[in-house]
């Protein structure tokens, strides 16, 4: 059963976009970035395939229900959701347990780091400690450059716009000119 989660600072900032798609399956929200820090993830949307056993049967991957977003991502939903009926259906994983291994990206000691910078960030927000909590941000989002739960999930706790401020711009032009960083590449089905 497919499951939605969130990543956003408060459940109240994803319930609309939850209550417009109405979802048949759980929708849940993630404010402590746990699903990020368990499996890795660096922007959104981001599927990754978990069997009945618990079992990873594909990493961490972009992913999206249609094609919103194509021009920007040159992503295409089509062959992804055929892979996943197909999963669904019939059992077929697009790959087996040791291309898995090998396409699971596991973070640098910088990117654990910069979790243990935001994470730290997140706390000395909650209990008031702003200032603090700023730098920890900032110092997570210098070394994770790329994930965006870090540099663009922190944008809306600082107070930032994350879809069309400056800053959000500037991170996506960084992005682009470092030749759209995501996940590792994979097969469509």
């Amino acid at each position: 059963m497919p499951i939605t989660v969130a990543l956003d600072q408060c459940p109240d900032d994803p319930r609309p976009f939850i209550e417009a798609a109405a979802p048949t399956h759980p929708s849940l929200i993630d404010t402590e970035h746990h699903l990020a820090d368990l499996y890795g993830i660096i922007n959104v949307p981001t599927a990754v395939w978990i069997d009945e056993q618990g079992m990873i049967v594909r990493p961490n991957d972009m992913a999206f229900g249609s094609e919103m977003f194509k021009d920007l991502t040159g992503f295409d939903s089509a062959s992804y959701l055929d892979a996943v009926r197909a999963w669904v259906r019939h059992g077929a994983v697009p790959l087996d347990r040791d291309a898995v291994r090998r396409n699971q990206m596991l973070p640098s000691a910088d990117e654990q780091l910069a979790r243990a910078e935001f994470g730290l960030a997140w706390h000395l927000h909650k209990t008031g400690r702003g200032a603090a909590a700023v730098r920890h941000f900032e110092r997570a989002g210098q070394l994770s450059p790329d994930d965006f739960t870090i540099r663009r999930g922190s944008m809306p706790i600082r107070g930032i716009d994350p879809m069309t401020s400056p800053e959000f711009l500037e991170l996506y032009q960084e992005w682009m000119a470092r030749g759209r960083p995501y996940y590792r590449p994979r097969p469509a089905g």
